[in-house]
């Protein structure tokens, strides 16, 4: 997908984290006359502006975003809570916004909700569960917000049971389905993997891996909550 304009440049640590840990493509300006000239030959993918001290220049980079022959959507505003008066009468310079300071989780949430509702190109693959996220294009993983230092293998397991919650796969069958039916290792190395990963995900969420006795592993809650 085409990057994203975020103002100010630099942006917040929150924000560039967040937009790092889903995929997306992105590129700060300080004003009008920086996006103009970073404009991609394909044109914005949508725009993240933050109104902060600065909101005159932010207001200013609105307008012109909506006058340009080729208007960016969608676009999000961030604004603090004593700012929020400035939206008033100008509800056509924005399509979203969300209050500053943000949870990441909220923010990801209304940003692909806006390209969804805008039909702008699809935003990267994700798998969630709770507070994990999982993106299938760049091979990271978050938790809370928080990236998870994982090995390729890792990775690979934990989205294999991510994208099946609740339901219970034996060492051998994760062994086929994760490793492939050529790796020859034991069932040892499933649950020395089972283990770093419940270490990784930290001791709050480390059940997320659950054992079920005498069979394997299943991650989440089985359909009936247990």
């Amino acid at each position: 997908m085409e990057p994203l304009l975020i103002y100010p440049d630099p942006p917040q640590a929150e924000l560039a984290r967040m937009l790092d840990l889903g995929g997306y493509s992105w590129k700060a300006v300080s004003d009008e006359r920086a996006a103009t000239s970073a404009t991609p030959d394909d044109g914005w993918g949508g725009a993240i502006i933050a109104i902060g001290e600065d909101s005159e220049t932010a207001w200013a980079l609105l307008r012109a975003i909506r006058r340009a022959d080729a208007p960016i959507e969608p676009l999000l505003l961030l604004v603090g809570g004593n700012r929020l008066d400035e939206l008033e009468l100008r509800d056509e310079l924005y399509d979203d916004f969300c209050l500053d300071p943000f949870h990441p989780r909220e923010l990801e949430a209304r940003l692909r909700h806006l390209f969804w509702r805008a039909g702008a190109g699809a935003a990267p693959e994700l798998v969630e569960y709770g507070s994990l996220i999982l993106n299938l294009e760049t091979y990271q993983a978050a938790i809370e917000g928080e990236p998870l230092d994982l090995t390729y293998m890792e990775y690979e397991l934990l989205k294999f049971l991510a994208q099946h919650p609740g339901k219970v796969f034996t060492r051998e069958t994760l062994l086929s389905r994760v490793w492939g039916y050529e790796y020859y290792g034991g069932a040892r190395t499933v649950d020395v993997h089972i283990r770093r990963l419940r270490a990784k995900l930290g001791e709050e969420h480390a059940n997320l891996i659950s054992t079920v006795r005498s069979v394997g592993y299943r991650f989440g809650q089985s359909r009936w909550g247990v």
